[in-house]
């Protein structure tokens, strides 16, 4: 694919539609962004490269531990692989790392949304670790993407999630290093340039 259709951080995310399934219910369903934008919802998409693999659980049940938080934040969570809907099924009620994950686990086997978010390893078939932030517009806020071998921090994703609910309602201001909420943020103006050690501690 070329790099220049890539979606990238500010641009939006053109409609998808992925199966799913879903362990809250035990039932297949679908992950449709149109769908998610109509409800006003935040959508994060956290690949991984495949069920039945060895970092892979780790994450997800990372994950299963800030996803109440995150759905408080009115953010729907979805694991994605290039995998089937029954290969998730089978992993998520054989692993038992897997045990707690009741978010939707979708399945991109044609590899179509992982290449269009640049996470598609074409060689293997299968997506890097990629995170992905889209917030109610269809914008896409964040993205982080880390090769085969090293897992991620779920409390961090939790952390991006409330910093940009936040930036939201309060386009204004900006969010500083390790913010969390209730921490102090910045409101950038011409008198706070070279002064943000006094904005922070003022």
């Amino acid at each position: 694919m070329n790099e220049t259709n890539i979606i990238r951080v500010g641009q939006a995310v053109p409609d998808f539609d992925l199966e799913t399934y879903e362990p809250a219910s035990g039932e297949f369903g679908k992950l449709s962004l149109a769908e998610q934008k109509a409800a006003g919802k935040w959508t994060v998409l956290v690949f991984y490269p495949a069920d039945f693999t060895f970092v892979c659980p780790t994450e997800l049940a990372d994950l299963a531990d800030q996803h109440a938080a995150l759905a408080k934040l009115g953010a729907t969570v979805a694991g994605v692989s290039t995998d089937t809907k029954y290969a998730h099924l089978a992993w998520r009620n054989s692993e038992r790392l897997l045990a707690a994950v009741r978010y939707t686990l979708a399945a991109d086997p044609t590899g179509a949304l992982s290449r269009t978010l640049g996470v598609l390893d074409e060689k293997s078939g299968l997506a890097l670790r990629g995170t992905f932030i889209i917030n109610p517009s269809g914008v896409l806020v964040s993205s982080e993407v880390n090769f085969y071998n090293v897992g991620r921090n779920a409390a961090e994703l939790l952390r991006k999630v409330e910093a940009n609910t936040y930036l939201i309602d309060h386009p204004a201001e900006a969010c500083p290093a390790n913010w969390r909420p209730g921490s102090k943020t910045l409101s950038p103006d011409a008198k706070m340039v070279g002064k943000v050690y006094e904005a922070l501690n003022g």
